[in-house]
């Protein structure tokens, strides 16, 4: 089917193409994207260097567990992130399977957010591999944005031993595709009258937003390319995806995006969940699944200061039924006795299937706010839960998991 045009440009085409262009160049942002090569599986080769040059795996290493980063040389073989264990095993049989190291992964994470935080205060990480910074208005400071993009590309990889795909652009959308059009290592700058050009042969599907459903439809109207969707007019792309769909598809196709840089969002959840590799159907292990990561969930908050007043579960059956609970609390709190409690009283309320066990378990907590005053619980003491938090900082997560209520 060939493609579907609302509406060609009227007029000279090269008098649109220059419209398009001085939108792009209003915008005067310049937004910087920032990608780790690699980045779990890079770390482990960099602190053991008899690794380097050897397919690295770092996933769940149980019959259940996921990739969560192969290295370059794993991804010859086939192996990618979010694959199953078990089939990487089969595609790269002779490769290092590793466990995940968060702690270090964040130690790592946080030397390349401070060196960029040496060139803009407005920082956006959106994991522990990628982070967006905004250069809008430092050229005073640091020179133009362009030379600032060859200096962090420089030293990232000076100051920690790791690769890094730099993208700079006007916008974060133009950003992100030029860091993926860099990787791996590279870097790839695309000034406001070159995002047309470098927009044109992208398949939708890189857009944001472009999805493995809105792909489909997109090409069963012919439409494979950026360049062959901003052909599409405006009101034949809202008749196909609804009005703010096409003028999301419209925009994007043009390399046009207003989101701005967030430096730190404020937590709106913290949870803790578990795939176990065996089915649980005894009710004692259960309820110490949940009292273990009730106070995995409790250690986050008091590290990151916080109060909780809603407390969740989640039940994951055998035949992947998905049961969740939640409650609202008086006050909030980070008591570990009092939200265990709360949560092994919202596993009474989950019905249980005949015959089947649990394969996941999560506790989650929300409507988080500062710990800047703790209301005192009436029937638990205060300085108990100052002594479960300091015995878990000092033998670790493990320590006390068998807290119950009454318990201690």
């Amino acid at each position: 089917m060939g493609i579907l045009t609302g509406v060609a440009s009227p007029g000279n085409p090269g008098v649109a193409r220059q419209a398009e262009t001085l939108r792009i160049n209003a915008m005067a942002r310049w937004i910087l994207h920032v990608d780790m090569d690699a980045f779990y599986a890079a770390v482990e080769q960099h602190d053991h260097p008899e690794l380097r040059g050897k397919p690295v795996i770092v996933a769940g290493l149980g019959p259940r567990g996921v990739v969560a980063t192969a290295s370059y040389e794993a991804r010859a073989f086939g192996v990618h992130s979010a694959m199953p264990t078990a089939q990487a095993r089969r595609l790269c049989p002779h490769g290092v399977f590793l466990p995940p190291r968060f702690a270090r992964y964040e130690e790592v994470a946080e030397q390349v957010r401070t060196i960029l935080r040496r060139y803009s205060p407005l920082v956006e990480p959106l994991s522990l591999d990628e982070a967006f910074v905004d250069l809008t208005g430092t050229e005073h400071l640091h020179g133009p944005p362009e030379r600032v993009a060859h200096e962090i590309h420089r030293r990232i990889p000076a100051e920690t031993g790791l690769s890094c795909a730099v993208g700079l652009g006007p916008n974060k959308l133009i950003a992100k595709l030029a860091s993926d059009a860099a990787k791996p290592g590279g870097l790839r700058i695309v000034r406001p009258d070159e995002v047309l050009d470098f927009l044109s042969p992208l398949p939708v599907e890189d857009l944001w937003g472009v999805g493995p459903k809105t792909a489909a439809r997109l090409h069963e109207k012919g439409i494979h390319t950026v360049a062959e969707l901003r052909s599409i007019s405006l009101p034949l792309l809202q008749s196909w995806f609804g009005p703010k769909g096409g003028e999301q598809l419209w925009r994007l196709s043009r390399g046009l995006d207003d989101d701005p840089v967030v430096p730190a969002r404020p937590a709106k959840s913290i949870s803790h969940e578990t795939t176990y590799p065996q089915d649980l159907f005894d009710p004692e292990e259960i309820k110490a699944e949940l009292r273990r990561l009730s106070l995995l969930v409790v250690d986050r908050l008091q590290a990151e200061g916080l109060l909780a007043q809603t407390v969740q579960i989640k039940v994951r059956f055998a035949d992947f039924t998905t049961v969740t609970r939640q409650t609202h609390l008086p006050e909030p709190t980070d008591h570990p006795l009092l939200l265990t409690a709360e949560v092994v009283g919202l596993w009474t309320r989950v019905p249980l299937p005949a015959g089947l066990g649990i394969r996941l378990l999560g506790v989650g907590v929300a409507e988080l706010c500062p710990a800047e005053f703790r209301a005192l619980p009436l029937f638990t003491d205060d300085r108990l839960a100052q002594a479960i938090r300091e015995i878990r900082q000092k033998h670790g997560p493990h320590a006390l998991n068998f807290l119950g209520p009454g318990q201690g």
